[in-house]
């Protein structure tokens, strides 16, 4: 088999890229080690940045977005029992974020590669790039029992984070900068109507909690918990319970509860590998980095890189811009550091760090809180960074 650009991975990120480089009439296959129906189950996040939102628009799959996304103007924190609305749209010049799950992203992207015919191939094994620091890189793959080879120009790894795409990096090229933090989240689904109809970031001295929903009648509720918590260990009603405790009076009355329908526990980190391209491998989205999801900001980098990556590649072959190539990964690397700004310093501002912060480091997260709740700036600086900062200009 033979393609232009071999992408490792169909989630939302590989499934986006293929998307717009074959609008851009560039000849891409998809390899992903999974089954679609596994693809379409990971639970994961909700909130789209207008870039983000303008590049599915570009790649044409906003359709549904556009009928059955929420577009939310503001988001609410709670912190030492005040409430306040931070109203984004004001505070960034009239700049908005979109409410729309990335499975429902993935299923529209899957429907446009299927509908427009360009190769996607499931449940392969043992994928493996190959030659990458050559001119003419290749995949080899196995798929029902038979092994296959793809010979393309590159390839791009958005294959997460327990990908092979990194892992097939020479060893002392790329360098690892982490952050583990001394908790995860507890998430629950359910087909419940949202306790509010903007996302709620609650600070609390039980804990953090988030109310987020994927939809007018489907919710997503977060708790923060200790590392080394159990799912069996939080029945649903544990669950509602400690969320109305975190929450004030009159929005725990209101909290509609139900059934789980997905209960998982999320460990938080922060991560980041240098440099995100290696030869003709480009990493993309979770294959370089990883944030806590608290700025919402996971899918959104992803995006970001593919945007970058779209557009150098359609340079590359529209003007033998071969030169734009190295420019990839510094690039990318300039708003991944700044998303995983936002995502740490929205961590230490919202969460319960307990015995895992000294005197003065409670101290600090006090002071924050107060100045960036209490001041003008404090705001603009938290919405702009949250409604997602502009996209560099490939040139």
């Amino acid at each position: 088999m033979k393609t232009q650009v071999a992408i490792i991975g169909a989630g939302p990120s590989g499934l986006l890229l293929g998307q717009l480089l074959h609008k851009a009439g560039i000849d891409t296959l998809i390899v992903e080690r999974q089954t679609p129906d596994y693809v379409l189950g990971r639970i994961r996040a909700g909130v789209l940045e207008q870039g983000t939102v303008a590049l599915l628009r570009e790649a044409g799959v906003a359709e549904r977005m556009e009928r059955e996304g929420l577009v939310h103007e503001g988001v609410e924190l709670l912190m030492g029992g005040h409430r306040q609305r931070l109203d984004l749209k004001a505070l960034t010049g009239g700049k908005t974020v979109m409410v729309y799950g990335q499975t429902e992203v993935t299923r529209d992207l899957m429907q446009a590669r299927r509908e427009c015919g360009a190769p996607i191939i499931y449940s392969a094994s043992d994928v493996q790039p190959h030659a990458i620091d050559s001119p003419h890189p290749y995949l080899t793959f196995e798929k029902d029992g038979k092994q296959h080879r793809v010979d393309c120009d590159y390839i791009a790894g958005c294959d997460g984070f327990h990908g092979v795409a990194r892992q097939s990096i020479p060893a002392g090229v790329l360098k690892t900068y982490e952050r583990v933090y001394p908790f995860g989240w507890l998430g629950l689904l359910a087909d419940t109507p949202p306790v509010n109809h903007e996302l709620i970031y609650a600070q609390h001295e039980r804990g953090f909690a988030l109310c987020s929903q994927r939809s007018q009648t489907r919710s997503r509720y977060y708790l923060q918990v200790p590392l080394g918590e159990q799912v069996q260990d939080w029945p649903d009603t544990r669950f509602w319970d400690e969320l109305k405790a975190r929450l004030p009076e009159d929005l725990a009355e209101r909290l509609v509860t139900g059934p789980a329908l997905e209960k998982s526990i999320a460990p938080l980190r922060s991560l980041v590998v240098e440099p995100m391209q290696h030869g003709r491998l480009f990493l993309v989205g979770d294959a370089a980095h990883i944030v806590p999801p608290t700025g919402a900001k996971g899918l959104n980098l992803a995006a970001s890189d593919v945007n970058y990556l779209y557009r150098i590649l359609v340079k590359v072959y529209r003007e033998g811009r071969t030169d734009l190539l190295a420019e990839y990964s510094p690039m990318a690397l300039r708003r991944v550091w700044k998303g995983e700004r936002f995502s740490w310093f929205m961590t230490h501002l919202l969460h319960d760090f307990g015995a895992h912060q000294d005197a003065w480091d409670s101290k600090m997260q006090e002071a924050d809180r107060a100045y960036y709740l209490g001041s003008q700036a404090g705001l603009v600086n938290i919405a702009e960074n949250y409604v997602g900062l502009p996209f560099e200009t490939v040139q």
